[in-house]
């Protein structure tokens, strides 16, 4: 089986989320996607417009398959930390 991840925040969904979803599960020939997903705060800090449970509810109907919190302590930092988490 083979699994791509990929990092997101969906603040909303939008037709370009979409799209790379479509693209990393085409371009890997990926069986099953992971998404690691921002929480109720963003990479810059800012609280996100919706809520993570209707982030994540709107990311499996998209066709991801599990969906991950990436904790604030990493979520809400420079994109290296942002990275590193």
């Amino acid at each position: 089986m083979k699994i791509v991840g990929i990092i997101v925040e969906y603040n909303p969904l939008h037709n370009g989320h979409a799209y790379h979803f479509a693209e990393a599960k085409r371009l890997t020939q990926a069986d099953a996607v992971i998404a690691v997903m921002s929480g109720d705060f963003l990479q810059r800090g800012e609280p996100a417009l919706v809520d993570k449970w209707a982030r994540a509810e709107m990311a499996l109907r998209l066709g991801v398959d599990v969906v991950l919190e990436l904790p604030v302590a990493y979520a809400a930092q420079p994109a290296e930390w942002f990275a590193y988490g």
